[in-house]
């Protein structure tokens, strides 16, 4: 069989939103033509703040978008770890110039819709790119060398041909059942957000990310768009609602929840206004992840995870990344399989922190004291230390 050359391969990639146009920008600059199939018409201002750690923005970097996006994002001094009952600091890593020394990359917060625009212009002066509105891919079949999807697009269905499939089509993917993967299930925890303009500078630190501890419940704040606005994460346990980052949140029943934090914090949720209610799923991490005749889903599509480590955004900006790399090594089933080997490991150890994370951050009673006295013993650079595995892991030096 006669290995084609990179440029006369076609990446075919379902999913507009941040996976989907990393992998664009990746596949691109590796001499892959590129065609983006985003259902909705118009690429919406969706979603809320996020969190962009150097194992995420060495790449953003590498594939030059990272300056475009320091213009609207935010360089945090520290991480702060509070304990939400009287406010009191029990652990501070050091970010900013510290970070980027550490890690060689910037850690950066950053609202949702502008990571997308960014991406999105960078897709947009690349000819070797195509991104398409309005248009859905639904399912796919294989063929000799490659793949064909079937596109819905306006009212017409047709085929698109290419040599791979990059299923990037979020937590309720639908592309995931072509490699015999079950829909995503729902934790029973529910991320509240808000967006406040002029927060309680008693409570909130004004250039870091800071999150409040408690047994019920944990709450992230961090600045966005140059500090204008401060976002706000509340998570909890709660009812299961609606897919979508726009159901609104009964403002009492956040209240209810941290009844038994310091009253500044009650104060800081009344002041907020409207916040939206988000459902946090995951995915089973034993479901495939690649179709070795053509078909890898990176990003929620093949691992959705909790919220607890930060690295959602993170975890696809290195599927993307490393599926691009390997692909354009040659023999696309071997890539293939080596994507879903090397990231299923790293992924996984990720998901672990992030539970470790959740029990630790909702603890209470003696655990929470034990906590609180071990997080206080700690050195700033002890603390920092323990990141080194997540924040200095280098997907471009992993092939």
């Amino acid at each position: 069989m006669i290995q084609k050359a990179a440029g006369d391969r076609r990446v075919l990639v379902a999913g507009a939103g941040i996976a989907g146009l990393t992998a664009a920008l990746a596949f691109a600059a590796k001499g892959f033509s590129v065609v983006v199939f985003e259902r909705a018409e118009k690429l919406e201002e969706v979603g809320a703040g996020l969190q962009l750690s150097p194992n995420a923005t060495r790449i953003l970097h590498s594939l030059g978008v990272l300056d475009d996006l320091e213009r609207y994002a935010v360089r945090p001094e520290a991480i702060l770890l509070k304990d939400a009952a009287n406010l009191s600091i029990l652990a501070k890593v050091p970010l900013g110039s510290a970070a980027e020394m550490r890690w060689r990359a910037p850690y950066l917060v950053i609202h949702r819709a502008d990571l997308q625009r960014v991406l999105v212009e960078r897709v947009q002066q690349i000819p070797e790119v195509t991104l398409r509105t309005g248009a859905e891919l639904r399912d796919a079949h294989f063929r000799p060398g490659g793949v064909t999807a079937l596109v819905q697009e306006q009212e017409r269905q047709h085929e698109v041909e290419g040599d791979l499939l990059v299923g990037a089509d979020g937590v309720w993917s639908g592309l995931r059942q072509l490699t015999g993967g079950k829909p995503s299930n729902f934790t029973g925890y529910v991320a509240y957000r808000a967006v406040i303009s002029h927060p309680i500078k008693a409570v909130l630190a004004p250039n870091a990310v800071t999150a409040f501890l408690s047994p019920d419940f944990h709450l992230i704040s961090y600045p966005l768009r140059g500090g204008a606005v401060t976002n706000l994460v509340l998570v909890a346990r709660g009812e299961e609602v609606g897919r979508g980052w726009a159901n609104a949140a009964d403002t009492d029943h956040l209240l209810g929840k941290t009844v038994k934090a310091a009253p500044a914090l009650s104060a800081l949720i009344r002041e907020a206004g409207a916040w939206t209610a988000w459902p946090i799923h995951e995915v089973q991490s034993e479901s495939r992840w690649i179709d070795p005749r053509g078909l890898a889903l990176i990003g929620d599509a093949a691992h959705a995870l909790s919220p607890y480590a930060a690295q959602g955004a993170a975890m696809a900006i290195e599927d993307a990344a490393t599926l691009a790399a390997l692909v354009a090594g040659g023999n696309q089933p071997a890539a293939l399989a080596a994507f879903e080997h090397r990231r299923k490991r790293r992924v996984l150890r990720v998901a672990r922190r992030g539970e470790f994370n959740r029990f630790v951050w909702h603890a209470g009673g003696l655990i929470a004291r034990a906590r609180n006295l071990v997080l206080r013993l700690k050195s700033e650079s002890s603390l920092a230390a323990d990141l080194d595995w997540l924040y200095g892991y280098d997907a471009l030096r992993q092939q």
